[in-house]
């Protein structure tokens, strides 16, 4: 098992590339599944959930080649279910279970699992496929769905899920009729699923608004296509810049996808500014102190609220952090405060008093995004830190150690 070992107190500089969003290519590679021929996409990140997710694929019967390019062969289907070996590490495998209904009237997926922030029922899925005309029906931990032939449907969410709508977007595309989905989710990356499927020849409207309306198509053609690049990654470089004093350039990535977060960093002390294909990052000598809560798209992310809290943790007053989105997601705060940072739970908030340093420590990641909440602490604070675990940040940032250590950060992967 990896870890990672930090030696902080060295400010960022330099250049650096975003690979494509993971959130954005797992959707995309499962929509393949809906075509009788080969696509092709472009800018896929060497991630562990894409591995997982081609594991997945082809077991299912598909054919992949290539890496940062993709070709999917889905020509035949020759198997529908979704195994618990292969589902359980990663909660965005429930995403075949819409493409499979569709295309083939059939599918048998295990309950996700990945990283435990958060209950994230898959009730909705559920519930909207059953408005499509699916059965379904819970088994032995297997979601069992079948249907003739799906039908257009007025669909609510009762709260807006991003899963949900990529998988009830991919489902409704073969459906007979017109389907609308009320209350949906917004964020890019569906955008990104939208535009492939258009590419694929569906037809799709009002992606990126809270009403996105389908009209079912009888069948789909192939697509090459890219994948968007990953604001997440972005915004973590972004921090790191900000937290060390640093000053990098960020190429790959869209600025009008981060605003949210650049309008923090700026009230922070933070110069950020567009620049031709990114934006440049730039820290500033006193941290100031802000109030953050997490919202869906187009509001504050909640994959970025670890590393604001780790942010906050050296700033220079106090900080009210506030997360709306997942119920269990400040298991980074126990380790941020063995290097220690003064943070108190309070409910759904973290109250954030900042501190003059962090100390070195022997830390552990607990999910994706708190692992890079404690790289980011370890870069500034005094001695060495050690992170383990770190199978959790392989899964959604890639090479990421050397990324860091390009910019001059003291950081490196050991083998336990």
């Amino acid at each position: 098992m990896d870890k990672f070992v930090i030696k902080g107190g060295k400010p960022l500089h330099g250049d650096v590339h975003i690979s494509g969003a993971k959130n954005a290519a797992l959707p995309v590679l499962a929509s393949a599944l809906l075509v009788e021929g080969t696509s092709t996409f472009h800018n896929i990140p060497d991630l562990m959930d894409i591995k997982t997710t081609k594991k997945l694929l082809c077991n299912l019967g598909v054919e992949i080649e290539g890496g940062e390019t993709i070709r999917i062969n889905a020509e035949k289907i020759t198997n529908h279910e979704a195994p618990y070996d292969l589902v359980k590490t990663m909660r965005a495998s429930i995403l075949v279970l819409g493409p499979l209904i569709a295309r083939h009237g059939v599918a048998r997926v295990s309950l996700p699992g990945g990283c435990a922030i958060g209950a994230r029922p898959v009730n909705l899925h559920i519930k909207a496929l059953q408005e499509l005309g699916a059965q379904v029906e819970l088994n032995n931990g297997y979601i069992e769905a079948k249907a003739k032939k799906l039908k257009g449907a007025d669909i609510y969410f009762d709260i807006p899920t991003v899963t949900g709508t990529e998988n009830i977007m991919m489902a409704a595309v073969l459906a007979e009729g017109t389907t609308v989905m009320n209350n949906a989710a917004c964020e890019p990356e569906i955008v990104n699923l939208a535009d492939v499927l258009k590419g694929m020849g569906a037809k799709i409207s009002g992606a990126g608004t809270d009403a996105i309306t389908i009209e079912g198509v009888t069948s789909l053609k192939p697509v090459e296509a890219t994948i968007i690049p990953d604001r997440i990654e972005a915004g973590t470089f972004m921090i790191g810049a900000g937290m060390t004093g640093g000053e990098i350039n960020i190429y790959g990535c869209n600025y009008h996808h981060l605003e949210a977060l650049i309008n923090k960093l700026r009230e922070i002390g933070m110069k950020i500014k567009p620049i031709k294909n990114g934006l440049k990052a730039v820290g500033s000598k006193k941290i100031h102190s802000v109030d953050i809560k997490t919202l869906p798209y187009p509001g504050f992310p909640t994959d970025l609220q670890a590393q604001m809290m780790a942010y906050m943790s050296v700033g220079t007053g106090l900080s009210v952090i506030s997360e709306t989105v997942f119920e269990n997601r400040f298991m980074h705060v126990s380790e941020l405060m063995r290097m220690g940072a003064d943070i108190n739970i309070q409910g759904g908030s973290a109250i954030v008093r900042g501190v003059p340093a962090l100390r070195g420590a022997q830390t552990m990641a607990t999910d994706l995004r708190a692992s890079a909440s404690l790289l980011l602490a370890a870069l500034v604070a005094k001695g060495t830190t050690e992170i383990s675990r770190v199978y959790h940040i392989d899964r959604g940032y890639q090479e990421i150690e050397k990324k860091f250590s390009a910019l001059g950060a003291d950081i490196r992967r050991m083998t336990q």
